[in-house]
């Protein structure tokens, strides 16, 4: 179940190409690290992948079909704000039920406490909020899933924890992931291959 970018272009009104002729797979269980220098669209780019943007060239597809926009995603996105990617009306339990309520087990991996569940987004810090993302994210089951700077704001004992527990999660689903970071060492460590966005 391969997840295919095949010569996709994207630019914002009349601007400048931010690239064009862009080819990109993941495997299941493969990681793959993204790297670009900045502005250079890595972020619309995984915005792409996930179905969230439509290429104005190329397609992107699981299997040879397009990535569905409505209904199970097959695709998650993780992005380097959490308080970005949460409703601040909603508490922490109602944040969670937006996808598939992820079982107690997840939960207890990524190091979310009970007592979170009813509270408020601006009562936990962002290590917490981020943890909370990446349950949402994996309790819908996707077979991709891309972390977009998902740990660079977190400090590093958070960082390990979210990542131990991703991993884990994603060698028991053969799960792919696409990790996008400036850390080399982060990359390095985790990733099967590494990939510069650019045109061709």
């Amino acid at each position: 179940m391969q997840l295919e970018a095949k010569n996709i272009g994207f630019r914002y009104g009349d601007g400048p190409w931010l690239f064009q002729g862009v080819n990109f797979t993941v495997k299941p269980g493969e990681i793959v690290g993204l790297t670009a220098p900045s502005g250079r669209g890595k972020t619309t780019f995984c915005r792409i992948l996930a179905g969230y943007e439509k290429p104005l060239e190329g397609s992107i597809t699981i299997e040879g079909l397009p990535v569905p926009t409505r209904g199970f995603h097959p695709v998650q996105l993780i992005f380097q704000h959490p308080e970005k990617a949460v409703n601040p009306r909603w508490k922490m339990e109602k944040v969670l039920s937006e996808g598939e309520k992820p079982d107690p087990e997840l939960l207890d991996l990524l190091g979310i406490e009970q007592e979170w569940l009813t509270r408020w987004p601006n009562e936990l810090s962002g290590g917490e909020l981020q943890r909370f993302c990446v349950a949402r994210a994996l309790g819908s089951n996707p077979h991709f899933l891309i972390a977009d700077e998902m740990t660079t704001m977190l400090d590093a004992i958070t960082q390990a924890q979210i990542w131990h527990a991703v991993l884990e999660i994603a060698k028991k689903r053969k799960m792919g992931i696409i990790i996008v970071s400036h850390e080399e060492k982060l990359m390095q460590r985790l990733c099967h291959r590494v990939v510069e966005l650019k045109s061709f």
